[in-house]
């Protein structure tokens, strides 16, 4: 559920386009009023202002938001622009191209979206950047963490949720005989379960591995893995059980203690304000007892902050 809100009566997009660049112009860049218009507009209507903007004007919006802003801001407003599947795509090989590859990111994005998700950024990444995804993954990744980011990419998943529970009894006691009860983790099975099976799935047969064996399977993920394939198979898991409270925790990782990992902070803000942000919030409160609103408004400022609580929306 997305908490992005659009006026209830919209500007053409060649007014939008208008404003934004009245705002650029002379001395100093009007910020307050390029966040009311770009944080109010849904994906569709952000496509349709660059194209008004770059045609009206001969520059693409992004470049002048990059000449106008700077610092937090620009990069998280410069990430807005995009539609989901082109931001994801955006993101990935960002973090596979850095000097010290970001694994973290890279998990954190493949590992968490849907397989339609996935397919959509598999084809915009082929189209922008001319490699396939998994080229990429597999020269700049490394061990079980570049198997299962290749294997989770790659293969087909169903996303309804009907399951078989003899299937997930099964899944469960061959994650069990590869993990906990063995001298050493048979990796291959993990990775096939977790990159294979749907969401409810996993989820159930969460259930049956602590039913059966008495310990978690998050348990057992921790004490038989370790590193950026751990993070993996976690976030795969959370995301199958409970998506909201994963990216909750993540928010609340992002800024709580000295310092604020504002990378993380903007990828997550940004790239579920019209999915499930909602959710997010809702999670947040339930689990930390305040407003993750509140939480931003401590760890931000200014402009940047202001673009941020505009995308939230109200406090839950």
């Amino acid at each position: 559920m997305s908490t992005l809100t659009v006026p209830p009566v919209l500007p053409s997009p060649r007014e939008d386009a208008k404003k934004l660049h009245k705002a650029f112009k002379g001395l100093g860049c009007d910020t307050r009023r390029v966040i009311q218009i770009l944080a109010h507009r849904n994906s569709e209507q952000r496509s349709l202002i660059q194209q008004e903007y770059e045609t009206t004007y001969s520059e693409p919006l992004s470049k002048r938001i990059s000449s106008e802003l700077h610092g937090h801001l620009k990069k998280a407003l410069k990430l807005w622009l995009h539609d989901p599947a082109t931001r994801d795509a955006i993101i990935v090989r960002s973090a596979l191209t850095a000097p010290v590859v970001d694994n973290q990111a890279i998990t954190e994005i493949i590992c968490s979206r849907t397989p339609s998700q996935l397919r959509r950024m598999k084809e915009l990444y082929l189209s922008t950047y001319h490699s396939p995804i998994e080229h990429d993954i597999e020269n700049q990744t490394s061990g079980d963490h570049k198997k299962l980011l290749v294997a989770y990419v790659s293969t087909p998943r169903y996303e309804g949720h009907e399951m078989d529970p003899v299937i997930v009894e099964e899944d469960a006691k061959k994650l069990y005989k590869s993990g906990e009860k063995r001298i050493g983790t048979d990796e291959k099975t993990f990775i096939r379960i977790f990159s294979e099976r749907s969401s409810p799935h996993l989820a159930a047969v969460s259930s049956a591995y602590y039913a059966s064996f008495g310990n978690s399977l998050e348990k057992a993920i921790k004490n038989e893995t370790s590193g950026s394939f751990m993070s993996g198979l976690l976030t795969i898991l959370r995301c199958a059980t409970n998506s909201s409270m994963y990216f909750a925790k993540l928010l609340r990782k992002a800024m709580k203690g000295i310092g604020t990992n504002d990378s993380r902070l903007i990828r997550i803000i940004v790239t579920r304000t019209e999915i499930d942000m909602q959710h997010i919030k809702a999670a947040y409160y339930s689990k930390y007892g305040k407003p993750l609103t509140h939480a931003v408004r401590s760890d931000t400022s200014g402009h940047y902050e202001d673009f941020l609580l505009h995308l939230l929306g109200t406090d839950y």
